[in-house]
């Protein structure tokens, strides 16, 4: 019987912290194959980061298909606070969406990614710092997927490449 690589092995470590969250979030972004998707109250300071910038770039880049999903309760902050993702937004507009949930989205409170179908971070209050990563647990992931899936339902698009007015 053949070892099952590292990549696919079921694991989970915990995170203490903000800096490791936010390396957990580069490091999944890192390994996703084709699709991310995010949910968190609001962007945070992270998506503005030369290294996250390269990372989702390299994502869309690899492939026309691959895509980024990222649904906020709050998207005011996006285009003074991140630069860099509305760039992504604008280079890549047929890859990145930006949702805002409507009411009935926003009792969610717990920020979570997920990439492809095998890799997840997830914090477990957005005002608490800790949370787990994990790698290769499908079924779990599957559940955040289709968590995702019904917060994206519950939200309207937000924020857009360009900017139209009269």
């Amino acid at each position: 019987m053949q070892p099952v690589p590292p990549e696919r092995m079921p694991g989970e470590r915990t995170l203490e912290g903000l800096a490791a969250y936010e390396a957990a979030l580069d490091e999944l972004i890192a390994n996703a194959a084709h699709t991310v998707r995010i949910f968190d109250r609001s962007i945070g300071r992270g998506f503005n980061s030369p290294q996250r910038y390269e990372l989702l770039r390299q994502l869309l880049l690899a492939n026309r298909t691959n895509r980024v999903y990222i649904a906020l309760h709050e998207t005011a902050n996006i285009i003074r606070d991140c630069p860099r993702l509305m760039l992504l937004l604008k280079q890549f507009s047929h890859g990145v969406s930006i949702y805002q949930t409507l009411p009935a989205a926003r009792r969610v409170y717990d920020p979570f990614a997920v990439a492809d179908d095998t890799r997840f971070v997830h914090r477990f209050h957005y005002a608490d710092i800790r949370g787990v990563a994990t790698v290769g647990d499908v079924a779990a992931a599957q559940l955040l997927l289709k968590r995702f899936e019904e917060i994206r339902q519950a939200s309207a698009p937000s924020v857009a490449a360009t900017t139209v007015g009269l």
